[in-house]
Formats: structure tokens, C-alpha cells, sequence
């Protein structure tokens, strides 16, 4: 399969930072070269780009490696999302945002019903979206970028994560904070971290659990999965306020 070729000029008009939108600026009508099949050539892009980023990172993946795997030109990248760091967003946002938008829609659910959410339903309504995810086509390799953004620069992974699930986390914080009134609201935000930290972990793909526990544990087995990680976590959101434990060498103040 050869190469799509591309007659438009690259946009200088798109912004070194934040996603582009494979659209020309408002106001402003496609020139004569854009290509044909516009969604199926970004979405092309898009998926290859992914998986170079989940396996070399952002500094270690290059333009040209993105567009030998999507089979398209670096000047047609350049087109629809302006740099690497505008495809490096659009990556991460089109997946990470319906991850928030589905989690949002299943608290909605719980909240309409006849009782107040109990602390497990709300677990599982903030982890299942990403694991639903990660049985789709491509969603494993999302799954593997997520935990990955975490290990990237600040000024990369900050404003992504940020953007793409402040206000949902915050949202689902202050639900296990009314269903958890014995807990402070420093107990739930260290909760809710350690919560994150052990799906993006389980989630992405590490194979160390199948190396420890060979034949015993299937962590492909998303029932299987669902089952663990939420009664592990819904475990911990409900134990008692924790006594303080001072750190091992640490000096008592006086």
C-alpha cells in the first residue's frame, strides 16, 4: 500500500500546543489538496500514533515513525495536528474524555436511583469505562499509554491528565466523600490516588501477574479483573480513619 499523498501545504497557522482538529480555522475553506476520507486517514493516524507513543514514549517516538506505520506522509501529520505535540494530545484526548464522559454518565445513573450510592457502586462506576476500554481495538494500547504518561515530562502529562480527567475525579471524590463521612477529605483524595494507581497498574498490561501466578490468575479475564480490583479497592475506601504511623526514621518533633 503506498503512501497517502498530500498536495495541501502545511497549516502554519496550528498551535505548537493543543490539538489540532483536522479542520481548517473558522472562516477559512480546505484548500484545493486536502485529501479525500479525511476521517478514516486522521483515525489511520491516530491509531498508529498511539501505539508508537505507548511503546517508546513521547521523546522516543518520531513523526516519521508515525507515518511509515499510518502509511501516509509526515507533511499530512503535520496538516491535521500541527507537531508531535498536538498528535500527542489528540492520542491521549480522544480516548481519555470518554473515559471521563462515561464515568459521569454511570454516577448520573446511580444517582437517579432510589437510594443513595453505596461506596462499591461507586467504584465500580469509576473504574469499569477503562476497562471497558481496554477491550476494544486499540484500547489496550491506551490502557499501556495512560500509565505511561505518568513517567512523562510535566509540561507533557500534566495539563493532559488534568484536562482530560480533573473534573470527573473530583466529581467521583466528593460522591465517596458523602458516602464515606467518617473519612476527612484528605483520606478520600489519597483513596481515590491509590484507586488510580492500582487499575492503571492492573490494567496495563505488565503480564507480572501471570509470571507470579502462572494458571492461577487470568488478568485477560475482564470479569475476573472487575471482580478483584473493585472488592480490593472498595475494601480500602471503607477501613476505619487510620491512625498515624510515623515513617521509619523519622524524628518525633519536641
Amino acid at each position: 500500500m503506498s503512501k497517502v499523498q498530500d498536495s495541501a501545504p502545511v497549516a502554519d497557522t496550528a498551535p505548537e500546543s493543543g490539538p489540532a482538529r483536522g479542520r481548517p480555522p473558522r472562516g477559512r475553506r480546505a484548500g484545493p489538496g486536502r485529501p479525500e476520507g479525511t476521517s478514516n486517514v486522521r483515525d489511520q493516524i491516530l491509531d498508529a500514533a498511539e501505539l508508537e507513543f505507548a511503546n517508546l514514549g513521547y521523546a522516543g517516538t518520531s513523526l516519521r515513525n508515525v507515518a511509515d506505520r499510518a502509511e501516509v506522509t509526515q507533511a499530512l501529520i503535520s496538516y491535521y495536528f500541527g507537531s508531535k505535540h498536538g498528535l500527542f494530545e489528540e492520542v491521549f484526548l480522544r480516548r481519555g474524555r470518554k473515559i471521563a464522559d462515561e464515568r459521569m454518565e454511570r454516577l448520573e445513573a446511580l444517582r437517579r436511583g432510589p437510594t443513595p450510592p453505596a461506596v462499591r457502586d461507586i467504584v465500580y462506576a469509576f473504574l469499569m469505562p477503562a476497562l471497558a476500554m481496554r477491550e476494544t481495538e486499540g484500547g489496550r494500547t491506551f490502557m499501556r499509554l495512560q500509565a505511561r504518561l505518568h513517567t512523562e515530562p510535566p509540561e507533557i502529562s500534566y495539563r493532559l491528565r488534568n484536562e482530560a480527567y480533573d473534573a470527573s475525579t473530583r466529581i467521583f471524590a466528593a460522591a465517596l466523600k458523602e458516602a464515606l463521612p467518617h473519612l476527612s477529605e484528605r483520606d478520600v483524595y489519597w483513596r481515590m490516588t491509590l484507586m488510580i494507581g492500582a487499575y492503571l497498574y492492573a490494567f496495563s498490561d505488565t503480564h507480572r501477574l501471570e509470571e507470579l501466578a502462572p494458571g492461577i490468575c487470568n488478568p485477560g479475564d475482564p470479569d475476573e479483573i472487575i471482580t478483584e480490583i473493585s472488592s480490593f479497592v472498595s475494601a480500602g475506601m471503607l477501613a476505619p480513619v487510620p491512625d498515624p504511623v510515623r515513617a521509619p526514621g523519622k524524628r518525633k518533633r519536641g
